[in-house]
Formats: C-alpha cells, structure tokens, sequence
C-alpha cells in the first residue's frame, strides 16, 4: 500500500511542476511583451546600433547614397529581410521616412527602434502570405504608404515576404510601385564585421562594431501603372535580382577593401 501511495506520488509531484514551469514561461513571456519591456528592449538596441554605426568606416566605392536619395525622392528603398538593421542610418536628415513593419510581437520593439530614429512606422499584416487576415492587412499597409508617398515621405520597405522564400522579393513592393509611379531603390548595407543568425529562416545579420561598411543604391526600378500579371512578375523578379546584385557589390566592397 505504500510503495502504491510512493508510486502515486512522483507523477502528481511531475505534473505539479510541469504546470508551474508553463505558468511561468507564459508570465516571462508577458513580461517580456509588456510596454515597459518593449521600450527598454528598444533602447537598447538603439543605443547598440548607434555605437555600432559610430565606430564603421564606410568603405571606398560606397554608392553617393545621400545624393541619390534626395534625387530621387520620394522612392521606395528595397532591402532583404535580415540585412537591414543599418539602414536607418542611410537617410538624408531632412527628408522624412516610414518604414514598413509586420504585426508581430517582435516587431512592436522593431517599430520602437525605427521611431527612435525619427522615421514613421506602418503595420502590415501579421498573418501568412496568402491568408486573408494576410491580404486584407496588406492592403491597408498599401494604402497607408500610397498616402505617405503623395505626402512625401520616402519608404523603407523589405521586398521579401516574412517567413517565405528569403531574397526573393514578394509582390508588394512591386505594387506599391505601380499604384503610386514611384521607384524602387536597390540597396544594401553590408558590414565586415557581422553575426549571421544561422537558425533564423532569414539568416539575420547582427552588425559587429570596429568594422568597414558598404552602402549600395542600385539604378531606380519604376512599374508601369497599367502593369498586367506578367509585366508585374518581370518587375518583381527584376526587383529580385537588383536588390541581390547590390547586396553582392557591397559584399565585394568589404571583402576587398584595404
């Protein structure tokens, strides 16, 4: 009978802290989704990026970026998901900016990071490609930018669709263009020094400080406004392969440099 109470006793004592370590996993996660959080995470990271930025030194042969981003104003920057933490930085002072951000949770510390750079944020759609909730949130990012462009914002927009296929552009970008004859800008931000997060599905690049820096802005890519289904499949992958070259030619630009 007691070797029966004992045998009892050790499921219920694993079920019993089973539950409080799932309890406390679904606090630590509130806690670090919190407000409070979100800021401090967001500082932080700004405070980081800023004092990475500070200690680069941008490589010879670096696009005229500040130039042709006043020329071409106001244009739709197009970047890869995971290669753009740097971008903020390349931006004529005096132009405002959006920035494009998903509705995920990790994003509402992204958006703090951008707004700490004086650049206005747009929400997209958290769901899948292809969802509804998806479309019916992408439209609306649409929208919003089409209005921020005719008021003459710039926008910074990554081309690829979040948890798709990496650097291959998506074609919101692509629409964005047509609807408003405003064009895309090809660039990359590229650093010698650098983490790559293997494990995340776009290889996300973490900027190390003490290291040189390339900035690349490929030729404008406009999209006719009565673009049909094929001319909107070329532009896309057009968009695609410009966006990889200038990540390529930045690449060359760090590896090479003396």
């Amino acid at each position: 009978m007691a070797g029966e109470t004992a045998g009892n006793a050790a499921p219920l004592k694993r079920s019993w802290l089973q539950g409080w370590q799932r309890r406390w996993r679904r606090i630590g996660r509130d806690v670090l989704r919190s407000r409070l959080a979100t800021v401090l995470a967001g500082a932080a990271i700004y405070r980081g990026l800023c004092f990475v930025r500070a200690t680069q030194k941008e490589a010879s042969g670096s696009s005229d970026w500040e130039r042709i981003l006043d020329e071409e104003h106001p244009a739709i920057v197009g970047l890869w998901h995971g290669q753009h933490l740097l971008a903020p930085f390349f931006r004529p002072s005096k132009l405002p900016y959006v920035a494009l951000l998903s509705r995920s949770a990790d994003a509402e510390i992204n958006a703090t990071v951008v707004e700490r750079f004086g650049i206005a944020t747009v929400r997209g759609s958290g769901g899948r490609a292809g969802t509804v909730g998806a479309q019916k949130g992408g439209a609306r990012a649409l929208i919003a930018l089409r209005r921020f462009l005719a008021d003459g914002f710039g926008v910074c927009m990554i081309a690829d669709v979040p948890k798709g296929t990496p650097r291959k552009a998506g074609l919101g970008i692509v629409t964005l263009a047509r609807i408003t004859g405003r064009p895309v800008l090809p660039s990359a931000a590229v650093t010698s020094r650098r983490y790559v997060v293997s494990s995340s599905w776009d290889k996300t690049t973490v900027p190390l400080p003490f290291g040189r820096l390339a900035v690349v802005v490929g030729k404008p890519i406009t999209v006719p406004a009565d673009a049909d289904d094929t001319m909107m499949e070329i532009k896309r992958r057009e968009i695609t392969r410009a966006i990889e070259a200038a990540n390529e030619a930045a690449e060359r630009l760090v590896r090479d440099a003396p």
